[in-house]
């Protein structure tokens, strides 16, 4: 089987031939590509398997150089899953075997696969993880439904207290959705992602109609907010945040459902809530009063020294009491410089 590697960022018909492969998702498009490399300085290599004008494998990758972390090449940084595109396990093997090998060429650590249980046999997993979708219908009626009583009435009682909902492609609402990300990054004992980063989601995804942001707003202010992209029949919520001093108006159940109610009548045929932390109670309660299937997701991260997967994950904590601590000026300061390495 021959093994291209190729850069999305070139190539100039990739989203196209993303739609002849089997589970092709956002995550696997020009434009997160572009986000990655451009914003963090990663370098795309996107081990593809292309027969008769038809995408029959592809494992995404991108090349880390870090002085903190080594050379890595992971599929994806920051991307919640990445589904590995393989015909069957023999395709997967050719695909991982020529990896493998372009890892060893160049010095990478490890090779960390964000996903791909369906295809990698007797490994262990170093990061466990859960996912929620929910298949949408285009009368959203049907679909609210399903909700729990629990999620309409926190709806009811967003709509009722007078907080609005917009639906919005600008970069003010990027640049107002970053500002309620650092007030929860804050809380949550972590430095926000770069502004950089966002500026680059904004040109590449939400102003090209690939994405969009959802603002809830009370009083003339934003106090909710969302991220979402879409592509290939699937709305994803990608990043969320809001004001905790009004969470008990419930601004971010009429968030979602504002989302939901939009996937619904463009067509798509399915919601993704996103990957959740098993031991982030909260978050899954709140997923899974929507009507989810809930499904698991394993991370991977081969060592190339040793050629094993490795089961201990060395990575990041998700709080760190020292970040609630700072004032949000310097945390973001921090998360600039430290985000590229930990992808």
């Amino acid at each position: 089987m021959n093994v291209d590697i190729i850069n999305p960022c070139t190539h100039p018909h990739w989203d196209d031939l993303l739609l002849t492969a089997p589970r092709a998702s956002f995550f696997h498009t020009t434009a997160w590509a572009r986000v990655l490399k451009e914003a963090y300085g990663y370098t795309p290599l996107y081990f593809a398997n292309i027969n008769e004008g038809r995408l029959e494998g592809l494992i995404p990758v991108m090349q880390i150089d870090s002085f903190l972390n080594g050379r890595r090449g992971v599929s994806l940084p920051f991307t919640d899953f990445c589904p590995l595109v393989a015909t069957d396990r023999g395709s997967f093997q050719a695909l991982w075997e020529r990896v493998r090998e372009y890892g060893c060429e160049q010095g990478w650590k490890s090779i960390e696969l964000q996903g791909g249980s369906d295809r990698i046999e007797k490994a262990p997993s170093f990061s466990a993880h859960i996912v929620h979708r929910l298949k949408l219908n285009p009368d959203d009626t049907i679909v609210s439904a399903g909700f729990r009583s629990s999620t309409r009435r926190n709806i009811r009682k967003a709509e009722s207290a007078g907080v609005g909902v917009s639906l919005l492609h600008t970069r003010d609402s990027v640049a107002e959705f970053y500002r309620l990300n650092c007030l929860t990054r804050k809380h949550h004992g972590l430095p926000p992602q770069p502004h950089s980063f966002f500026k680059k989601i904004f040109e590449h995804v939400i102003s090209r109609q690939k994405g969009f942001v959802v603002l809830a707003d009370y009083d003339g202010r934003a106090v909710a907010g969302a991220v979402y992209f879409h592509f290939n029949g699937e709305c994803i919520y990608k990043y969320g945040a809001s004001d905790q001093a009004a969470q008990h108006l419930r601004p971010n159940n009429l968030v979602m459902w504002a989302a939901i109610k939009w996937g619904c009548r463009s067509g798509q045929a399915a919601f993704h809530f996103g990957r959740t932390e098993p031991e982030n109670q909260g978050l899954l309660q709140f997923k899974r009063g929507w009507g989810t299937i809930e499904e698991g997701l394993s991370y991977y991260k081969y060592d190339l020294k040793n050629g094993r997967f490795r089961s201990e994950n060395s990575g990041p904590r998700s709080s760190y009491r020292v970040f609630k601590m700072m004032p949000e000026p310097l945390l973001r300061l921090t998360g600039n410089p430290l985000y590229r390495h930990v992808g």
